[in-house]
């Protein structure tokens, strides 16, 4: 049995007796109280989370930028220093590699914020395309990542730097960054649909800032969160996950991200051909929002039926914390992803009724 990777906050996870499961080959707590108690954090106040699992992948050199325009389907030509971009990775025929987002530090230097299930094989895909003049470099098991996610982010995270924090907008980032003595990089960006930051340090500076954040949070709220409430916050928010709303068959145009695909840029990137089809005739299948009618829950992987005919599969599904509404994320044939299509999913061999309804699920008011 292989040994389980641990990130630099496993010895606070034992200190607070947390359990974790085996995520990916990765030991990680589902939740520290509930997951609907640290849902509802987020979502009012703000939530900490321990992602330092994720894969971080330097790409360096004068070729930089033309190696990732080959590679990547949104324009990375369009990044200016500072800036943070969400993008996908797809194989010839369209099907994704990995989702992801990429930092542009320099000219020449970039940062790449994969999956953790992805690590190994998006470092295989990016070092066969390698060529003189670029250099990839695999980061992840040197760099520490938390994310600090709720309305009340940035005045929790401000009380423990001197940095502006209100000069970082939305998908941008600075580096050098010192948060209650710890070196880090920051950016406004997250999984959750809401508004907060995601912090890069060193392994050693994890656990520090892991103990300042709560404690400064402490009478606002702030609360340590699992991979649970990620799941959830993500799903109400609509934003995919990969191995279930994007896969090697799955791509990003089926999945509903085509606004991370450019295929007017000039650059031949892998997939175009199949990606710039479905942009223009449209794809024919899509991932759309359920609502359930009937009782029951769709769950991952459920079939979804019109009639006796087999139409999609339920890619995520779970009884909204929010909304309090059994919904999911399904990919369905094209004829059946109109807003109000009456579809039934497969609960336990019992068909039950649900409807296409509009998406994302949830979306934060904008102040």
């Amino acid at each position: 049995m292989n040994q389980l990777k641990r990130t630099p906050m496993y010895e606070i996870y034992q200190e607070t007796g947390v359990k974790t499961i085996d995520f990916g080959g990765w030991e990680l707590p589902v939740q520290f109280s509930s997951i609907k108690k640290e849902h509802e954090a987020v979502r009012t106040k703000a939530g900490l989370f321990d992602v330092s699992h994720m894969g971080e992948v330097e790409v360096k050199g004068k070729e930089a930028l033309p190696f990732l325009q080959l590679l990547m389907t949104n324009d990375v030509s369009a990044l200016s220093q500072g800036q943070v971009q969400y993008t996908a990775m797809c194989y010839e025929d369209g099907g994704t590699v990995d989702d992801l987002i990429i930092y542009k530090k320099a000219d020449d230097d970039y940062l790449l914020v994969i999956n953790a299930s992805n690590i190994e094989k998006d470092l295989e895909w990016l070092h066969f395309h390698e060529w003189e003049g670029v250099s990839v470099t695999n980061r992840s098991s040197e760099v520490a990542q938390l994310a600090l996610q709720g309305p009340i982010a940035e005045q929790v995270l401000q009380t423990l730097t001197a940095t502006d924090l209100s000069n970082i907008s939305f998908f941008r980032f600075q580096d050098g960054v010192n948060i209650a003595g710890v070196n880090a990089l920051v950016s406004r960006t997250g999984y959750t649909g809401e508004d907060g930051f995601e912090i890069y340090c060193d392994n050693a500076g994890a656990p520090i800032l892991w103990k300042k954040i709560l404690d400064a949070g402490a009478n606002e709220g702030v609360v340590p969160c699992g991979l649970g409430a990620r799941d959830t916050l993500r799903f109400e928010a609509r934003l995919p996950l990969y191995g279930q709303e994007l896969t090697e068959e799955i791509t990003p145009i089926e999945a509903g991200i085509g606004f991370a695909v450019k295929v007017k840029k000039q650059e031949n990137f892998f997939g175009k051909v199949r990606l710039k089809q479905q942009k223009e005739v449209g794809p024919e299948r899509k991932l759309v929002g359920i609502e359930m009618i009937d009782k029951g829950i769709p769950r991952t992987d459920y079939p979804v039926y019109s009639g006796d005919k087999k139409v999609g599969t339920v890619t995520t599904g779970t009884q909204s914390p929010t909304l309090k509404k059994n919904i999911g994320l399904a990919l369905l044939d094209k004829a059946y992803t109109d807003i109000g299509t009456e579809v039934s999913v497969d609960i336990r061999n019992k068909q039950r009724l649900a409807k296409v309804i509009k998406t994302p699920f949830y979306k934060r008011s904008e102040k």
